[in-house]
């Protein structure tokens, strides 16, 4: 492996960096100031679905020390900080006035982040929806979008006059497919096809809360998606239709309607969405960029007969794989694949992208003392920022890069047994460290702009 510390990365010519995180993975604290409970609460204090057992806390214990993350951001150089709000800080139950407490922290945050020379780049709905909403339908109850609605119009009457930049919602994917339709996630529930109403909740919730934020004053609104480069395993007929319904479900299901209006045809599935009269206008209303989260390439093969599903996911051939296990191939050029067959596929309806994350994890200690060596990840980020040049080398327009993630955190069902950081974290003391990752990128941001 050629050592991407000494490499000669292409790097697109004025595009924007960034660092990510997510309130319920960073932030603990999770009984301070009135804070709600989240599906994600109830999913971590059920005894078994945590790998390592962990319950967010303390971690990185960011409600209480947001200054030392600014701080970091700073120092890094990016240009702006994704982040995202909980919900249930901000209403407990999902409806009414927001809590002050809550609120205010993410004022603060905000506040410290302009005072930083970082742009606050706020996500509304990082998976942690307020279990009184779950109890009541979650995602798949129309109710649940209007919830969202109220509580979009909270946050942008709050900080909006200096918040100019917002993510709706994070990876709808996952939350359908993972949270509602397998149960790896959040809620927890086994629903397979039953699950795909949560789809079009999710991005009419999306098509809302775009509305309210401009109506407000923001310049640009856009929804990220967890994307994925998806492959047939072998050129058997079988293969290449599961492979074509895979992408129909990951891909093309939550793209198409955002940037076309339309579902895809999912007649093969026997699925009909819950639409009613406008819907589709208001999700299809223009977005001022597209965001995408990208980690691995797919590869799907049929799956047996008498499957619950027609697919099933298969290793990658022929590639390293990152410490979440062989699903979770290192293939930089599926990157650039996706994106370029994006502008093919949509046209001048693709919107210019961010990539809104994009990381590594691999095996790391508890402790450190002092910063820790890791050019596994140092080489995925160089490799993956080359394919965002490549891409943009072949016409695609891509605005914004952001590493996943910042820090060390809770990694959901994985608790804290993975490590994303460009700054490892003690999840016991929340000491952080910065990794050769964090000095590797701060080079790059700074190189890039001389």
């Amino acid at each position: 492996m050629a050592d991407a510390a000494d490499r000669i990365l292409p790097v697109p010519t004025g595009i924007r960096w960034s660092a990510a995180t997510a309130a319920f993975q960073i932030e603990g604290a999770r009984r301070a100031d009135g804070r709600g409970r989240s599906i994600w609460d109830d999913f971590v204090d059920t005894t078994g679905l945590v790998r390592d057992g962990s319950t967010a806390e303390p971690g990185p214990d960011s409600y209480h020390r947001s200054g030392e993350d600014i701080g970091l951001l700073q120092s890094l150089g990016v240009d702006r900080y994704r982040f995202s709000i909980s919900w249930v800080r901000v209403q407990p139950d999902g409806h009414g006035a927001g809590v002050p407490a809550g609120v205010a922290y993410y004022d603060r945050l905000v506040d410290g982040l302009l005072d930083a020379g970082v742009e606050p780049f706020p996500t509304l709905y990082h998976w942690d929806l307020p279990s009184a909403l779950e109890a009541g339908g979650g995602w798949l109850s129309r109710d649940t979008v209007d919830r969202f609605a109220e509580y979009t119009e909270i946050m942008a009457d709050a900080l909006g006059d200096r918040v100019k930049s917002w993510y709706t919602i994070n990876e709808p994917v996952s939350t359908s497919l993972q949270g509602y339709a397998v149960g790896e996630l959040a809620p927890g529930r086994h629903l397979l096809f039953d699950s795909l109403p949560t789809v079009h909740h999710q991005l009419l919730a999306h098509g809302r809360a775009a509305g309210i934020l401009r109506e407000r004053g923001a310049a640009e609104v856009g929804i990220v998606n967890n994307h994925t480069w998806v492959q047939p395993a072998t050129d058997s007929e079988a293969d290449q239709t599961a492979a074509h319904l895979y992408d129909m479900i990951h891909n093309q299901l939550f793209a198409d309607p955002v940037l076309t209006g339309a579902y895809p045809d999912l007649t093969p599935l026997g699925v009909e969405l819950p639409v009613q009269d406008g819907d589709m206008e208001i999700i299809g209303t223009p977005s001022e960029f597209y965001g995408v989260n990208f980690y691995n390439p797919t590869t799907i093969a049929a799956a047996p007969e008498g499957a619950p599903v027609p697919f099933v996911q298969v290793p990658t051939p022929g590639v390293a794989h990152t410490g979440f296990g062989e699903l979770w191939g290192i293939a930089p050029r599926a990157l650039t694949e996706f994106l370029t067959d994006a502008a093919r596929r949509y046209g001048d309806r693709l919107p210019p992208v961010i990539i809104g994350e994009n990381g590594a994890s691999f095996p790391e200690p508890d402790e450190v003392d002092g910063p820790l060596h890791d050019p596994l990840r140092i080489d995925y980020l160089a490799s993956h920022i080359g394919a965002v040049a490549d891409a943009v080398a072949h016409g695609v327009r891509v605005d914004e890069y952001t590493v996943w993630s910042l820090l060390d955190n809770f990694e959901w069902a994985d608790g804290f047994s993975q490590r994303f950081g460009l700054v490892h974290v003690d999840h016991e003391t929340s000491a952080r460290t910065p990794k050769a990752s964090y000095e590797w990128y701060r080079t790059l941001i700074a190189e890039s702009r001389s």
